[in-house]
């Protein structure tokens, strides 16, 4: 059932990372009730795997008083709308709080619930951008190009939203008092700054991209194959760069002699470039895989479920035609089973319902 089992978390429904936050908690073993907006939330969306789903409508006041006898019975809510959309509906925290003390009520917004950009619109890739996490999301003289979603969304935002509910439900238990959780993403993400804060600070992560040993170095970039794949390689420690450079043959080249030479990182880039270019990834992959050089083929999803270490600890699954990875962390070395589906049964929302003292007639 989970290390998470006795949770009971209410989502109401939304896009983004508050999904992805309610997926992990259900991975994990929450109980995590769904209310999706009238006509059916997605129940094929692998963000809603594992989730009991009841529709209702919002806007009457029949199911938003069901909604609060719901979250009443939660431990948990997570809303991801704008700021006061949730207190338009009579849903808000004071609201949902007198009815639950103990409740956490977890919400997420790109900007945050204050600040001067809170009312306005935005995406993950602004989020990321003010915050600073884009800005060395690139190669020297290039455009900033962070991953999609994975910087912000789930980054900065599901998963602070994440442990800052788990957080706040461990407080509830030893005083009875819940909490409100405000989880901007335009805080985490610059949260998650803190390793590379801590290397600036040190006076190795210059404000400039394409200097540092993260985004100039020879030693941690990728490379395109002869087939046109890429690998990728990043021995930032001498031991394990003195290793690389032995395997390539490269030992007596004076210009791989000093790893931190800065001033030799362009030239020796472009002649791994071309030693990389020269061959298939399969032979690259013959050579350093498995060995202390910090190597690893860049690949797809559809091709990473394939490889080895991959399906050794059994990370893809495929559940009803959807590609997605297994639960994450894992406790006590068990491989987690495969993802369950939502349920959006009449028997769920039924189920539903009636843990909390409801009928369909209250419904109207």
């Amino acid at each position: 059932m989970g290390v998470l089992k006795g949770l009971r978390v209410v989502e109401f429904e939304a896009l983004g990372p508050g999904p992805f936050c309610g997926m992990l908690l259900a991975d994990l073993g929450a109980d995590v009730i769904l209310i999706g907006r009238a006509g059916g939330a997605a129940s094929g969306a692998v963000f809603n795997r594992g989730k009991r789903i009841l529709p209702l409508d919002l806007k009457n006041p029949k199911h938003v008083a069901a909604a609060i006898r719901i979250a009443a019975t939660a431990d948990a809510t997570i809303e991801g709308l704008r700021p006061g959309v949730m207190e338009r509906l009579g849903l808000g925290p004071e609201v949902l709080m007198a009815a639950n003390p103990r409740l956490v009520y977890g919400r997420i917004t790109g900007w945050g619930q204050t600040g001067p950009l809170a009312p306005v619109a935005g995406h993950d890739l602004n989020y990321v951008s003010l915050a600073g996490a884009a800005w060395y999301a690139g190669q020297a003289g290039a455009a900033p190009s962070p991953p999609p979603t994975v910087a912000g969304d789930i980054g900065g935002g599901a998963l602070y939203l994440a442990i800052g509910i788990l957080s706040g439900v461990l407080r509830a238990r030893e005083t009875g008092r819940g909490a409100v959780v405000d989880a901007a993403i335009v805080d985490g993400a610059a949260h998650m700054l803190g390793l590379l804060m801590s290397l600036r600070a040190a006076g190795g992560y210059p404000d400039e991209r394409g200097r540092s040993m993260l985004d100039g170095a020879d030693f941690y970039d990728v490379y395109q194959c002869a087939d046109g794949k890429w690998i990728s390689v990043g021995p930032l420690e001498p031991k394990f760069y003195a290793l690389l450079i032995e395997k390539l043959g490269l030992a007596d080249d004076a210009r791989f002699a000093n790893q931190f030479d800065a001033s030799q990182w362009p030239a020796r880039k472009r002649r791994l470039a071309d030693l990389f270019a020269a061959q298939p990834s399969a032979h690259w992959r013959a050579l350093l895989e498995g060995t202390d050089v910090c190597f690893a083929p860049v690949l797809p999803p559809i091709e990473s479920r394939e490889h080895p270490h991959m399906k050794a600890r059994a990370v893809w699954r495929e559940v009803a035609g959807a590609l997605q990875a297994a639960a994450a962390p894992r406790f006590d070395g068990e491989i987690p089973a495969d993802p369950r589906p939502a349920d959006a049964s009449d028997a769920a929302a039924e189920a539903i319902l009636t843990e909390a003292g409801l009928t369909r007639d209250d419904l109207g």
